[in-house]
């Protein structure tokens, strides 16, 4: 039986520099990202994913919001994705445009537990179609063209 990759969280923060704080539910702006959130905006990393997966490798799931991710997700092995795939998350389709980062300086994660798993295993995307997305929906990799 196939495995269903889904949302587990969704995570936003009104200004940047604070801790993000979970949402049941959040709106996905087309070429913006989650409306509400201080890190949307025209640009290239408009939404942050984080396979909880991820996360489990270093802390356990009380560290979810924690590595400053909009999405966490569960099911799929995002690191592995090719910038340019195109993922169908609850209603709104978004393409990875980033595959990890530079970490700063500063990072308390980093400080707190002795390592960021962001940098290597998180990603980036921005937002190609506008949609509604709660906590449980599933998330499809699109093939070309859809």
């Amino acid at each position: 039986m196939k495995k269903i990759a889904k949302v587990i969280s969704i995570n936003s923060s009104r200004e940047k520099g604070i801790s993000k704080e979970k949402v049941e539910e959040g709106f996905f702006k087309e070429d913006h990202g989650l409306v509400g959130d201080a890190h949307a905006g025209k640009w290239h990393r408009q939404v942050s994913l984080l396979a909880v997966e991820s996360i489990e490798k270093i802390a356990d799931r009380s560290y979810i919001a924690k590595f400053a991710e909009n999405i966490t997700t569960e099911g799929i092995c995002l690191h592995e994705l090719a910038e340019g795939t195109k993922l169908k998350v609850g209603d709104s389709v978004q393409e990875v445009t980033q595959i990890g980062k530079e970490c700063h300086n500063s990072c308390a994660i980093k400080e707190e537990i002795g390592k960021c798993i962001m940098p290597k295993e998180g990603i980036f995307t921005k937002v190609l179609v506008s949609g509604k997305v709660k906590v449980g929906d599933e998330i499809e990799v699109l093939a070309d063209g859809e």
